[in-house]
């Protein structure tokens, strides 16, 4: 059965991270294909689906401005907040925020992550993985071979900013 990779932002392009599932929107329901957010898209995803979904959208926009890659357009941004609302996801970001499978053997990304270590290990149990993923630790695995990585879900609890540098460090060491 082929998967349909879907979610928001770009079909390729720097980074992809994976989450399990998309807001709990009826315009999300039934995505079938990767679509760039609008600009304030942000903001009614977060007035409708509540507090989470401000976590995981501000969680990525910290984690692109730690990493601070430089082929990524975000030095053209003062914060990660004006990112976060004038780029991340949208026609003109380099990003995707995906809720399928990843796809290993054909990634349009330089890096993929799976947020949640339950997602990537039911991920695994269901074969998605090759035996290349590593466990560095309780909450970070790495792939080298298709420079996934796997780390704490996009929350401040779990992804705190001292984990978001751990994960921006392991992926610089994938360049």
């Amino acid at each position: 059965m082929k998967i349909l990779t879907h979610g928001f932002g770009q079909a390729s392009g720097l980074i992809a991270i994976y989450i399990e599932h998309a807001p709990p929107m009826q315009e999300y329901k039934n995505l079938e294909y990767i679509q760039a957010l609008r600009l304030g898209e942000i903001e009614m995803i977060n007035n409708a689906s509540g507090n989470g979904w401000r976590k995981i959208f501000n969680v990525y926009a910290k984690i692109l401005a730690q990493l601070h890659h430089r082929d990524h357009n975000f030095t053209n941004y003062n914060s990660w907040q004006d990112y976060r609302q004038q780029c991340l996801l949208q026609s003109h970001s380099q990003e995707a925020l995906l809720f399928s499978p990843p796809n290993l053997h054909n990634s349009r990304y330089r890096y993929q992550v799976i947020a949640g270590r339950t997602y990537a290990k039911r991920l695994l149990r269901d074969q998605i993985f090759t035996n290349s993923l590593v466990w560095l630790d309780e909450e970070f695995a790495v792939d080298t071979t298709h420079n996934l990585v796997v780390c704490p879900f996009l929350d401040y609890r779990q992804l705190s900013n001292i984990k978001i540098n751990k994960l921006c460090d392991i992926l610089h060491s994938l360049d």
